[in-house]
């Protein structure tokens, strides 16, 4: 017989199946929206490093309380890939938490959708977003985590204000990212402070670590959210050499 839990996960994957698929079709919509003016990464490997050797290094466990993750806190995590974030946060959050893994790869999402079944984490369910729209419930999320995957998102200014929404009152992004040229699998800080900013957010925690292979950086909510036809780009004010 099914468990239930295999059941859910199941239905989750199944109800995704039969959308088109978020690679596919990105929103109509997203042309109220101005483009990045900038390079963007090819989409790379969905393990950006064997997890052994990632939790060696504390990666996780660095990320995780520097984010104040803890027992109960519902968290989305963005660009979730095999799940190394998504398994370690459900076991943080705990019971009484939530873990949301996105992703717009089926293929990943299928194979995590399997080891969330085989590990029996309860807390956490599975979601296939588009390009240029996280696909969020509204006011749900105390963090959202975008690890290693920022400067693969080919609409960054359609993404950052939809995603806007998701964020619970006191919410924060979490984004881990390296201090490279965009099209280098990484954004300059700087250009990175500028587009949230553009979409009406503040920077309100930075620092660079050796274990995360690059910077962590830490933004809310700031005023309201703006027109899609007054946002300002930021590829001018931080050209790329």
């Amino acid at each position: 017989m099914i468990s239930k839990r295999m059941a859910l996960t199941l239905a989750i994957l199944l109800i995704g199946g039969c959308q088109q698929s978020a690679t596919d079709a990105q929103n109509p919509t997203r042309l109220e929206f101005p483009r990045p003016e900038r390079t963007v990464s090819a989409v790379g490997d969905t393990e950006f490093s064997t997890e052994s050797a990632r939790d060696e290094a504390g990666e996780a466990e660095y990320v995780m309380d520097w984010a104040g993750i803890q027992l109960g806190t519902t968290v989305a995590d963005i660009g979730a890939g095999e799940g190394y974030y998504t398994i370690r946060l459900a076991d943080r959050v705990g019971p009484k938490g939530r873990v949301l893994a996105q992703d717009i790869n089926r293929g990943a999402l299928n194979r995590l959708g399997e080891r969330v079944t085989r590990e029996q984490l309860d807390n956490v369910a599975i979601k296939e977003g588009a390009v240029d729209d996280p696909r969020l419930p509204e006011n749900s999320f105390d963090r959202i985590f975008m690890v290693h995957m920022y400067h693969e998102i080919e609409e960054p200014y359609a993404f950052l204000w939809r995603m806007r929404p998701a964020l619970a009152k006191g919410g924060q992004v979490i984004v881990v990212d390296r201090d490279r040229m965009t099209h280098q699998h990484g954004i300059p800080p700087k250009l990175l402070f500028c587009e949230f900013e553009a979409v009406g957010y503040r920077l309100t925690g930075f620092t660079e670590q050796l274990k995360l292979g690059g910077y962590i950086a830490r933004f809310e909510v700031n005023g309201e959210r703006p027109a899609p036809s007054t946002i300002r780009t930021c590829a001018s004010r931080y050209p790329q050499s």
